[in-house]
C-alpha cells in the first residue's frame, strides 16, 4: 500500500498523486481503517489495485475530487473475512472519475461476516470505459479454493448512487450480487446513465439478485432479476 491509515481521527489528506503499473498486485494508494473522520480530496490514483480501499472500523470518510487510473477503482471492503465482524458507515464518495479500471465505485463482502456497511454515498462520478461500473459482490471470494455458501452476512443498507454517467467496458455495466441470508435494502439509483464503450454493439445490463432497489430519475441499465431474487422496485 501507498499510504495506509489505521486507527486514526481527523485526517484531511489532499493533493496527492500516486502512480504504479497497472499489473502490481496489492498496490492500494490510499487505504483507510479504523478511522473516523477523513477528508480525501483533490487526488490522481493509478496503481495496480484499489485506488481507495475503505475497510473496517471506517466512520465518517469522505472523498472528493478523485482520479482514478489504472486499478481496481474506490472499494469499501473487503468486509467480514475469515467470520469476522465489519462496520462502516457515513462514507461519501463525490466528485471522481474512473478511466480503464477493472471496477468502478465496488462494496465487497465475505459470506460468513456480520456487521453492516450502511449510509453510503457515491455523487457525480464519470466512467470512462470501466469494466464494472458499479458492483456489489456479497459472495467476494478471494482464495483458490472455493468459498462454501454459509448462512451470515454483513448487512448493506442505504446506499445511494447518484448521477453516475459514462461507460462500461463490459456488457454487465450494474451489478449487485447480494447475500441470499442477508440481501442489500435501501439501495438507491437516482440519474444513473451506463452505456457500452464507443456505442459497441447491443445495450449495457444490469444483473441484480437479492437486492432491494429504489430508483429515481433517469436508470439505464433497468436490472434483470436472476434466480432467487428477492425485492425490486418498491
Amino acid at each position: 500500500m501507498h499510504m495506509a491509515f489505521e486507527s486514526c481521527f481527523n485526517v484531511i489528506v489532499s493533493n496527492v498523486l500516486v502512480r504504479a503499473p497497472g499489473f502490481s498486485p496489492n498496490t492500494d494508494g490510499i487505504h483507510v481503517a479504523q478511522t473516523q473522520n477523513i477528508v480525501i480530496s483533490d487526488s490522481d490514483i493509478g496503481t495496480g489495485d484499489d485506488c481507495i480501499s475503505i475497510v473496517s472500523g471506517s466512520q465518517n470518510v469522505r472523498a472528493t475530487d478523485i482520479t482514478c487510473g489504472p486499478g481496481h477503482g474506490i472499494s469499501i471492503g473487503s468486509l467480514g473475512a475469515d467470520n469476522s465482524e465489519a462496520v462502516v458507515s457515513n462514507v461519501v464518495v463525490n466528485r471522481a472519475t474512473l478511466t480503464g479500471t477493472s471496477n468502478g465505485v465496488r462494496i465487497k463482502t465475505w459470506q460468513g461476516g456480520s456487521g453492516y456497511a450502511r449510509n453510503i454515498k457515491f455523487l457525480n462520478i464519470v466512467m470512462q470505459n470501466v469494466t464494472n461500473p458499479i458492483i456489489i459482490d456479497q459472495n467476494y471470494c478471494d482464495q483458490e479454493k472455493p468459498c462454501h455458501q454459509q448462512s451470515s452476512g454483513v448487512q448493506l443498507s442505504n446506499v445511494l448512487y447518484q448521477n453516475i454517467r459514462g461507460t462500461s467496458a463490459s456488457e454487465v455495466a450494474i451489478k449487485f450480487d447480494c447475500s441470499r441470508t442477508v440481501p442489500c435494502r435501501e439501495i438507491y439509483l437516482q440519474d444513473v446513465i451506463l452505456e457500452p464503450e464507443d456505442g459497441g454493439n447491443g445495450d449495457t445490463v444490469a444483473t441484480c439478485q437479492n437486492v432491494r432497489y429504489v430508483n429515481r430519475g433517469k436508470f439505464f441499465p433497468q436490472c434483470t432479476p436472476l434466480r432467487n431474487q428477492r425485492g425490486g422496485r418498491f
